[in-house]
């Protein structure tokens, strides 16, 4: 998984320990006028500030956005880390046969000229990666898409995740709330999934739990209509989940 990523990424995480935690750069990052209307009208729903503060995105450090979707958080990955960091949008190829336009918004960010350190990658999921190069892995609105792939054994995808994460760094996850129990029954017809799931998969890969954020909770979602629905559509009940590789300083 994303191995041609070792050479250039390995340069950059000896040095990421040395920035110190600057919040100033989150809110530089959503204040730049350059960011598209449609990424900035998204701001209130998607609540970015809150977002990268929770993963501990910093100047300098590597962020793997995979499944990155329309590019919105890669963006601003881009714009906090700095010419001294790294983001990489990454999809497994497994998933690119399912959602073929999964890394069209992330390619246009990497093609402006101020988002020069976004490096486009894609691979077998299951291919063993560079080892402990990642400060960060995100997953926003689409870790249940990865149930709908087939095949996809998620506890071997996230112990090749846990390959990745340098000791001490982070893996969260959020996505869009099913109703509890429900397992992973609804990732394909209500694009949900039930964060107890998420949990399990992840620990048993050896990732700790390290934290939630109800920041974007919506306890008025009846979690049983799909997200895309006019009536919930950018309201859902959302989960954040934080997990960390132990480890690290």
């Amino acid at each position: 998984m994303i191995r041609a990523a070792v050479s250039s990424l390995a340069l950059i995480v000896a040095a990421s320990a040395l920035h110190a935690a600057t919040p100033s750069a989150i809110d530089s990052a959503i204040a730049d006028t350059t960011r598209p209307a449609a990424d900035r009208d998204r701001d209130a729903e998607r609540k970015p500030a809150e977002m990268l503060a929770f993963a501990g995105v910093k100047p300098g450090m590597v962020v793997i956005d995979m499944i990155p979707g329309g590019g919105y958080f890669t963006r601003l990955f881009s714009d906090v880390v700095g010419p001294t960091g790294k983001v990489v949008a990454y999809a497994p190829d497994e998933f690119l046969a399912k959602y073929a336009k999964a890394l069209n918004g992330a390619t246009a960010v990497a093609a402006e000229p101020n988002h020069k350190n976004v490096q486009i990658l894609h691979d077998p999921a299951l291919a063993p990666g560079p080892a402990n190069i990642a400060d960060v892995v995100w997953t926003s609105q689409n870790y249940h898409d990865l149930h709908n792939i087939a095949g996809l054994d998620l506890v071997a995808f996230n112990k090749v995740l846990y390959g990745i994460v340098r000791p001490g760094g982070v893996y969260v996850v959020l996505d869009h709330s099913a109703p509890a129990g429900s397992g992973a029954a609804d990732t394909d017809t209500l694009h949900r999934i039930d964060e107890a799931t998420v949990r399990k998969e992840v620990e048993a890969a050896g990732f700790v739990f390290d934290g939630e954020s109800k920041v974007l909770a919506n306890p008025a979602d009846p979690r049983t209509v799909k997200v895309f629905d006019p009536s919930i559509r950018g309201h859902t009940d959302q989960f954040i989940l934080r997990f960390r590789k132990p480890g690290g300083k």
